[in-house]
């Protein structure tokens, strides 16, 4: 990666947001970039929605019940944000870090698969469903958008979080597949969003080449600089 040397890598932590407002922003953020814009990555949860992908087809809505569905411009097709499910949205100009879309999806799964070796669980990616896969079950969905040379929406981890609204939809398209989150398969009821956080905004640094970051949170800004072997 080519991160830019004079310029951090932004994270800011935004709590639990409606989709459908971080989606407007999401939006408005790429739209009005400039090239030396600095890259941004947001970490999150959102209230509960299913989310219908640009190819997203209603026969994969069964039962949506009171969960509003919501129509986004990422790749794939349908899925459900909520409580509990850690949303990392990568705001990157990739013309400028020589990052191609396949390359970034790789990186994220690559992150992920990573950060879920820290807490002993064995994940994999799969070449021909995207996303990162536990014993089979589905943990992590990941879904983009490019724009101009530059990304936005990115992943959805589950971590410590209420599975049921997965059955009323077929995951992705596909029906039947089976979802899990870490504190399920941990045992570990506790398990926190922010312990989780910390080991991906690790990761993204280090695959995307940047030395140094900036942290924006509900209450606190931090710089820190950081020389990768």
């Amino acid at each position: 990666m080519k991160a830019p040397a004079d310029q951090p890598l932004i994270f800011r932590y935004l709590s639990q947001q409606s989709y459908s407002d971080v989606f407007q922003l999401m939006k408005q953020f790429t739209e009005s970039r400039q090239p030396e814009t600095a890259d941004e990555v947001w970490l999150l949860e959102h209230d509960p929605v299913f989310t219908q992908g640009q190819a997203g087809k209603t026969e994969h809505v069964l039962l949506p019940g009171n969960i509003p569905v919501v129509q986004a411009d990422r790749g794939g097709q349908v899925t459900y944000h909520g409580p509990g499910q850690l949303l990392g949205y990568l705001l990157l100009n990739l013309k400028r870090l020589g990052c191609g879309v396949r390359e970034l999806v790789t990186l994220i799964e690559q992150t992920l698969i990573d950060t879920l070796a820290q807490f002993n669980l064995e994940a994999a990616a799969k070449p021909d469903a995207p996303g990162v896969y536990v014993n089979g079950a589905k943990i992590a969905s990941l879904g983009l958008r490019v724009r101009r040379g530059c990304s936005y929406h990115g992943f959805a981890l589950n971590v410590n979080m209420d599975l049921e609204p997965f059955a009323r939809i077929n995951p992705c398209g596909y029906a039947g597949m089976k979802m899990a989150d870490m504190a399920g398969l941990l045992t570990r009821p506790k398990l926190t969003l922010g312990e989780v956080s910390a080991i991906i905004q690790q990761g993204l640094q280090q695959r995307l080449g940047y030395t140094r970051v900036v942290t924006h949170g509900s209450t606190a800004q931090t710089e820190t600089n950081t020389d990768w072997d």
